[in-house]
């Protein structure tokens, strides 16, 4: 357990925490010759059951309050500090409001001074204690008395107990009670730690300090990629301390140092993360719930700048009001906040927000998507997107977000919104997960309904297209999707196509998709025709003749040639390279072929490659490799053709019986 001191400056925290652990956290020069604070301190202390308990103790300074912030983002025990000299002050107030809006549901009250205040006082302090903590978490909570004499004496010694201050003794205790009933944090999820320390060890070299939020990390694993976000640097970690000992292993809810191989410190700031590769998508803008604190000073309107603690860091952003125009005093709302630099956060992160002079603590909340639009903030799909991810928060699970995603969730996506191993994710039953062609892509999970959806869709277009274009084969895969879906990965829209011609709700002609009912019947006349006009086109080889040679050689018109060549087109029995030029769909295949084998070999697939290999003139062969970039078979990249992979070559080659 990780225990965290909060209250005003010079209310006794720190010489708290000296009389529970024996441990002075102040450990710079200057927080020694001005007696208060000013950086984040650590102590540590043994439990009965072998664990260990920690604390963090925070600077009470008003201009303080954002490493207060940094500090409190990490604990699960609040231990708000009230001297009894001076009563409830106001960060006692502000520190009450920060723990509470970061979540923090334990915690205990210590009243220090004792020894300096008649019982009328303490029952005064007690009752301002009482209406401090009324509705927040540490309402009822026990309230335990301690002396500043007594906990100075004990300072001198190695434990609290020595001094015999019998409220220092029943608060440890309770902590240490406290602590061990304490079921430790699954070490489960993607893991992740919030940097609130930097610092060099001779010998060792950069070493940062924080906790763990989730997941758990080992010395020199290289299994698990883990960047220092947001800049997205590789690290290695190659040695760990957790709850201040040695350890081959640091898991969420505990203190660690973590010493990184490979980086400098400099490189390292306050408020960055360790983090799985396959937490963070770093962002500027994040929509948020929050809620201002009955005390904020004012309204947030429109593009009004707070400053934002989240994690260990600290931000200025400005506000974009969402569910309503503005936000009062003790209202709450949605509201995206936009920052001048990507930030990382997951949905759930709690965050405090303070005023645009960073003097008052006036609200918080939690995150809800950390890579929000910039556009369309305020539209009804947007709203009801963040009201499923609200209720996915809530408990809901991914059902709630699924029904809001029309085109699914990829594994990507669904690791930073749940913070799990994909292999971790629990599929809704209404849910199904699409494969990839191949076994690098990656796999998409959406609602049965959805992926219905997305396939009526598809055969609608293609009727659309017969429709309009009836004497047209159909559109290639690319065009289909443009009419479709313009914004559907191509790993989805693969699978989309693959099952819909595996169930025979579409078909294939070559690079062209049509319905199974788009057929192009031939009359008498035109059959007889034909087989006449398929023997030159194979006869002509690389070089077939065009629609007007052929009208010639056949003696008819060019619109019936040309028409029938339209319908041989559709039937998969011939290629249309450019207009009024057919090529037989066996040459097609051989140059397909042949492509793919000059494609292998340097210098590369080009223009003047494939014109030598073939004997065509120059612009033949660039109109050829033109329609082999046009249906997907393959690319252009500056200067050569490169295919597209397998699943390219099998889309040219056409059905070994023509459609009828």
């Amino acid at each position: 357990m990780i225990v965290g001191t909060a209250g005003h400056i010079d209310h006794g925290k720190t010489t708290l925490v000296r009389a529970l652990t024996g441990v002075d956290t102040d450990r710079l020069k200057e927080e020694k010759a001005r007696g208060i604070s000013i950086e984040l301190g650590y102590a540590y202390t043994p439990l009965a059951n072998g664990d260990v308990l920690g604390f963090i103790d925070v600077p009470g300074h008003e201009k303080l309050v954002h490493t207060m912030a940094a500090g409190a983002s990490g604990i699960d025990f609040g231990l708000l500090v009230v001297a009894v000299d001076d009563g409830v002050m106001p960060q006692t107030r502000e520190h009450l409001a920060i723990l509470s809006m970061l979540g923090v549901a334990r915690g205990a009250v210590a009243l220090t001074k004792t020894d300096r205040a008649d019982a009328a006082q303490l029952e005064a302090v007690r009752g301002e204690i009482a209406a401090l903590t009324e509705g927040t978490f540490l309402q009822g909570a026990p309230v335990f008395g301690t002396s500043a004499t007594q906990m100075a004496q004990a300072s001198q010694t190695s434990h609290a107990a020595h001094a015999g201050d019998p409220g220092v003794a029943a608060l440890k205790d309770y902590l240490h009670a406290q602590a061990q009933a304490l079921s430790r944090p699954e070490a489960t999820g993607l893991f992740r730690l919030a940097v609130d320390r930097v610092f060099t060890l001779s010998g060792h070299g950069t070493v940062i300090t924080g906790t763990a939020h989730a997941g758990q990390v080992r010395a020199d694993d290289d299994a698990t990629d883990l960047r220092l976000m947001p800049a997205n640097t590789r690290v290695r970690v190659r040695g760990i301390h957790a709850q201040n000992q040695p350890s081959e292993t640091g898991s969420a809810g505990q203190r660690c140092a973590l010493n990184l191989a490979g980086i400098d410190k400099n490189a390292i700031s306050r408020g960055d993360w360790i983090a799985d590769a396959r937490c963070f998508l770093p962002s500027k803008h994040v929509d948020v719930a929050l809620t201002l604190l009955p005390s904020a000073d004012a309204p947030v309107r429109a593009w009004a700048p707070l400053h934002v603690h989240i994690g260990a860091a600290r931000h200025v952003a400005h506000v974009v009001p969402i569910s309503a125009e503005s936000l009062s005093p003790g209202q709450s709302g949605w509201v995206q906040l936009v920052f001048d630099e990507p930030v990382c956060a997951m949905p759930g992160d709690r965050y405090i927000v303070r005023n645009a002079q960073a003097t008052r603590t006036v609200g918080g909340g939690r995150v809800l998507d950390p890579n929000a639009p910039d556009r369309k903030r305020r539209s009804a799909s947007r709203q009801a997107g963040l009201q499923a991810l609200t209720d996915m928060l809530d408990g809901g699970g991914l059902q709630p977000v699924l029904a809001h995603a029309p085109q699914g969730l990829d594994e990507a996506a669904l690791q930073r919104l749940t913070g799990l191993p994909v292999s971790d994710i629990a599929a809704p039953e209404s849910a199904v997960w699409i494969e990839p062609r191949n076994a690098q892509g990656a796999r998409t999970l959406i609602l049965d309904a959805h992926w219905k959806a997305l396939r009526d869709r598809t055969e609608q277009a293609l009727a659309s297209f017969h429709q309009s274009a009836p004497d047209e084969p159909g559109p290639d895969s690319a065009r289909l999707r443009r009419m479709a879906f313009p914004a559907m990965s191509d790993t989805l829209w693969t699978s989309l196509l693959d099952e819909m011609q595996r169930d025979g709700h579409i078909a294939r002609n070559g690079p062209w998709l049509h319905l199974p009912t788009h057929t192009a019947t031939l009359g008498t006349a035109e059959s007889a025709l034909a087989a006449r006009l398929l023997p030159l086109l194979d006869a002509g080889a690389f070089d077939p003749p065009w629609v007007r040679d052929l009208a010639k050689l056949q003696g008819e018109p060019e619109d019936a040639v040309r028409q029938l060549l339209r319908k041989l087109l559709r039937r998969g029995e011939v290629a249309q390279v450019v207009k009024d030029l057919f090529y037989h769909r066996d040459q097609v295949r051989k140059l397909a072929a042949l492509a793919a084998d000059l494609a292998t070999q340097p210098p590369g697939l080009n223009a003047a490659v494939f014109r030598d290999a073939t004997g065509l003139g120059r612009k033949r062969a660039i109109q050829i490799l033109e329609f082999f970039d046009r249906v997907g078979y393959t690319r252009r990249v500056r200067d050569t053709h490169v295919l597209r992979g397998e699943s390219a070559y099998a889309a040219m080659q056409p059905p070994a019986e023509p459609v009828s």
